[in-house]
């Protein structure tokens, strides 16, 4: 037996097996990203006390002779591991190392893939269908976000897919709504752009805000920031509807309709939804980047397709 295996060993580690699923939840947990394993790390302590270890075995260090340099390396053996397992974890292409991270986010952390987001669903038991409204981040979807925030918003912007449709495979398509969903609510801050809330669920898994289509899916709108807005539950379904729009300068119009009907009808207590929440020429929340906010070729179509005048 090898001396860093005889220190595990006598230690009673973890394996590195239960240190890889380990690892997985952690992911999963942290939105789909870790940091590096460095000392003073607080996730290096986290996943420490997963494991319920001692303090021998979170300090214990190993020491290897580096003879380029001929020198004594020193190493935490429970660093160690924790590296081993997600090195591991990245040769199965279920993680990215930091350094290839480092070259899509400039952070250097270890990240899901979507095979390592599927797995660690498998190990938490949770269906695969709830991909579609967490929060988890995988490296196949940050390369998309990254080419869309890298695009420019061209001029004559068209937000209905007019071309052939191609067969594509469910993977891709989950990958495209989640690019789309996630790029939406971070650049609005997870908040709704009509009245501003923004809450989550006190387990941190899932926002109240929806990522809307300003062109819907079933009138063929793309999967694109420029289509897009952050809107809560309520105000998602009355902009589907046709209670409001938007007008180019980014301010609200509401249905004329609203006048018409009953007294009783969109009260929540003493909250009026078309007095207070829809508030005529009150300017919408927008991206703190002009250049991902919607396009007016989108909001000018739900004017002209949608809106009740």
């Amino acid at each position: 037996m090898s001396y860093e295996g005889d220190m595990l060993k006598k230690l009673a580690m973890p394996t590195k097996q239960d240190v890889e699923k380990v690892l997985l939840k952690t992911l999963f947990k942290h939105n789909g990203i870790i940091k590096e394993f460095s000392s003073g790390e607080e996730i290096v302590e986290e996943i420490a006390d997963l494991f319920l270890l001692n303090e021998e075995q979170r300090k214990v260090v190993l020491e290897r002779i580096y003879k380029k340099e001929n020198r004594i390396v020193k190493t935490p053996l429970w660093h160690r591991l924790l590296y081993r397992a997600a090195d591991s974890l990245a040769k199965e292409k279920l993680v990215t190392r930091p350094t290839t991270t480092i070259q899509l986010t400039n952070r250097k952390e270890w990240m899901l893939t979507e095979n390592g987001y599927d797995k660690a669903l498998r190990l938490l038991d949770i269906p695969f269908e709830r991909k579609e409204v967490l929060p988890v981040k995988s490296f196949e979807v940050q390369k998309l976000i990254k080419r869309m925030t890298e695009m420019s918003a061209p001029e004559n912007y068209d937000p209905i897919d007019n071309k052939k449709v191609i067969k594509t495979t469910s993977k891709e398509a989950s990958i495209r709504s989640r690019g789309f969903r996630q790029i939406v609510l971070e650049s609005y801050d997870c908040k709704c752009c009509i009245c501003g809330l923004k809450i989550k669920s006190p387990d941190s898994l899932y926002w109240e805000v929806e990522a809307a289509h300003i062109v819907p899916h079933t009138r063929n709108g793309k999967d694109d920031v420029w289509n897009g807005l952050a809107l809560c539950r309520l105000h998602h379904w009355a902009f589907d509807v046709g209670w409001f729009s938007i007008t180019d300068d980014f301010k609200i119009i509401v249905s004329d309709f609203s006048k018409n009907i009953p007294d009783d009808y969109g009260k929540i207590g003493s909250y009026d939804f078309f007095k207070d929440g829809l508030v005529e020429n009150k300017p919408v929340f927008l991206p703190a980047n002009s250049y991902i906010s919607p396009h007016k070729k989108a909001i000018q179509w739900h004017r002209e397709n949608i809106f009740y005048r």
